[in-house]
């Protein structure tokens, strides 16, 4: 089985599908997408929920990921199904599990609850301790008001995710569609802002209208300049569309290894802490931005 290096931390797509079908959670691994994300909520009706959870561990221990990101999105954790998703499949599957991602997290009650439940699990287990991450859907009034709390609540934290569905839902809000970097742009930039200060990785959410790639596209495009490191697809063809947009070009990656030579060179030949490329500054703070479309490049075979 294929094993995940979370110091590489790549996460343009988030491929989520549901749990019930071996066969979608088969497309998924054998996918491009950086991540897959099984799901046990949202995209399994009630009456295939608790029957959903042995496919899901069928999936983790037999599919191949090579290399990818593995992870499940268990219950709202205020309902009677989370306990249960959670220990069914981290014992059964643990090993072979990288993330398990939050939905409809409010503060961090729910996210210390989640850590400490993986905990005793892996103990019991003899599992690394804290290897199995969390990633924590923003997807509310209150968890908006309380992201900075939320993404720094553990060392277990490895993302935060904006869910503009449920968002919607939760605020009133009537656009799903064309418009919500404009209605959203609030909660996706307290969202972004929330993660960066906890210095994790954060990641958009779906466009709904999958067969519509320019859209797709689009909202990709605004995702990466607002700040976004990814983008969730809830259909194959997304992937490809998503990777497009947040791979570095051949222009960017030029610029990012002569800033980083030239960094290098700056503090060991003369100590400096900044210096000036082609008329701009750059310091230590340019250089995560830098390095980050490196490794996005490596993990793409660019280099």
């Amino acid at each position: 089985m294929s094993t995940q290096n979370d110091s590489l931390r790549i996460r343009r797509s988030e491929y989520i599908v549901p749990a019930h079908s071996l066969k979608l959670m088969a497309q998924a691994a054998a996918s491009d997408a950086d991540e897959v994300i099984f799901d046990l909520e949202d995209f399994c009706a009630v009456s295939q929920k608790v029957e959903a959870r042995k496919t899901l561990v069928q999936g983790l221990n037999t599919l191949e990921f090579n290399g990818k990101i593995r992870a499940f999105r268990p219950n709202n954790i205020r309902t009677k199904f989370f306990y249960r998703d959670v220990i069914d499949v981290v014992e059964q599957a643990g090993k072979n599990l990288d993330v398990l991602v939050l939905p409809k997290c409010q503060d961090t009650a729910d996210v210390l609850f989640a850590d400490r439940l993986l905990t005793q699990i892996e103990q019991n287990l003899g599992l690394e301790l804290g290897r199995i991450k969390l990633e924590v859907l923003i997807e509310g009034a209150r968890a908006v008001m309380n992201a900075y709390e939320i993404a720094s609540a553990t060392p277990r934290m490895a993302g935060l995710i904006f869910g503009a569905a449920d968002y919607a839902g939760d605020t009133g809000a009537k656009e799903l569609t064309t418009e919500q970097f404009s209605v959203y742009h609030y909660p996706k930039s307290k969202t972004i802002a929330a993660a960066r200060a906890a210095s994790i990785d954060v990641v958009d959410s779906a466009t709904l209208q999958f067969r519509d790639l320019q859209q797709c596209e689009k909202d990709a495009r605004m995702a990466s300049q607002m700040g976004f490191d990814g983008k969730w697809a809830v259909h194959a063809d997304q992937v490809s569309v998503i990777h497009s947009v947040l791979t570095p070009t051949a222009e960017e990656l030029r610029r990012a290894s002569e800033i980083l030579e030239l960094y290098k060179k700056a503090d060991l030949d003369q100590g400096l802490g900044a210096i000036v490329y082609k008329d701009q500054m750059v310091d230590a703070a340019t250089l995560r931005i830098e390095s980050k479309k490196v490794a996005i490049a490596k993990k793409a075979g660019l280099l």
